[in-house]
């Protein structure tokens, strides 16, 4: 399915990524693969294979919402900026929420581009 709309729900072990439209949604869950290793700098390199999965999975849709815990956030958010910058201009948001449901999850990305979407049209005073 690809989308218009989506939201992923990151933390730095998974990600739960949906994509939506009026009618429908497609959840996608994704876990972090972790090396058993004692090298330098492996828990880094896993959390860098986790996030570029989930870019991976983001590829294709258009407006998204990014949502999760303030440090998964913020690492998701640095790792976008500096490793995937093609994907950044897709993501709208990055919200702190605590632990939602799917349906809850759907229910604020909707809402969430609603305000968005308002905010955009809202001409600016200068």
């Amino acid at each position: 399915m690809t989308a218009a709309q989506g939201v992923a729900l990151i933390s730095h072990q998974t990600a739960l990524i949906i994509e939506f439209d009026s009618a429908t949604t497609h959840a996608v869950k994704k876990g972090a693969h972790t090396h058993d290793t004692r090298q330098h700098a492996s828990a880094v390199r896993s959390e860098h294979e986790f996030f570029g999965s989930v870019c991976d999975s983001l590829d294709g849709i258009a407006k998204v919402i990014v949502a999760g815990g303030h440090t998964g956030l913020a690492d998701f958010k640095h790792y976008v900026t500096k490793h995937r910058p093609q994907t950044a201009p897709h993501i709208l948001a990055y919200d702190v929420v605590d632990h939602p449901t799917e349906n809850q999850l759907v229910a604020f990305a909707r809402k969430r581009f609603e305000e968005l979407e308002t905010l955009a049209s809202t001409p600016t005073a200068r």
